[in-house]
């Protein structure tokens, strides 16, 4: 398993970023929150999904990660300059923390969903996930947390497409 942490270093395109963060502890949402905002890269990345070119990462594209507390999911609002969301990539995790630096992290299990704002999701790396199991890079409880997450977001707060749009619209003015 992966060790994801929020400051998505792992993005070697990016070249210079702004980044912040910060817990939030309200009736609405408890954990943690952190935005990203993308200055300079050296190669524009394109994800192909669901028959379309959508441009990720660029000069001006807008990362908020959506990491509530005591849950096993992890979402990144990818937005433009603007705060239009392009799209919600969400990763299914095993566990997550903060590092010494005070930057959070998660142990990623490989199952995503992508998410578009007319209300399409799109099972990711189901594949990964399967063979992660037959490997026996993960066990089978961690292969049924990764499915029935899944299952609880697709069957919960991605249902009403407005109301997750207007949950992340709500959370990022919290990092404005």
């Amino acid at each position: 398993m992966k060790r994801c942490r929020l400051s998505y270093d792992e993005w070697k395109c990016i070249i210079s970023k702004d980044i912040r963060g910060k817990r939030i502890h309200t009736d609405f949402f408890e954990g943690y929150l952190g935005l990203i905002e993308i200055k300079k890269v050296d190669k524009v990345q394109i994800w192909h999904f669901n028959g379309e070119d959508i441009v990720v990462c660029d000069k001006g594209l807008k990362w908020l990660s959506i990491l509530p507390q005591d849950s096993f999911y992890c979402i990144t609002a990818m937005m433009d300059a603007q705060n239009n969301i392009l799209l919600w990539y969400i990763d299914m995790i095993a566990e997550q923390g903060t590092d010494p630096d005070g930057i959070p992290y998660f142990t990623d299990l490989y199952l995503d969903l992508v998410v578009y704002p007319d209300g399409t999701i799109i099972v990711d790396d189901m594949d990964e996930l399967k063979d992660a199991l037959s490997q026996k890079d993960i066990a089978q409880e961690q292969f049924d947390l990764a499915i029935s997450t899944c299952n609880e977001l697709k069957n919960g707060m991605l249902r009403d497409i407005a109301h997750f749009i207007e949950y992340t619209q709500i959370l990022m003015s919290e990092m404005q």
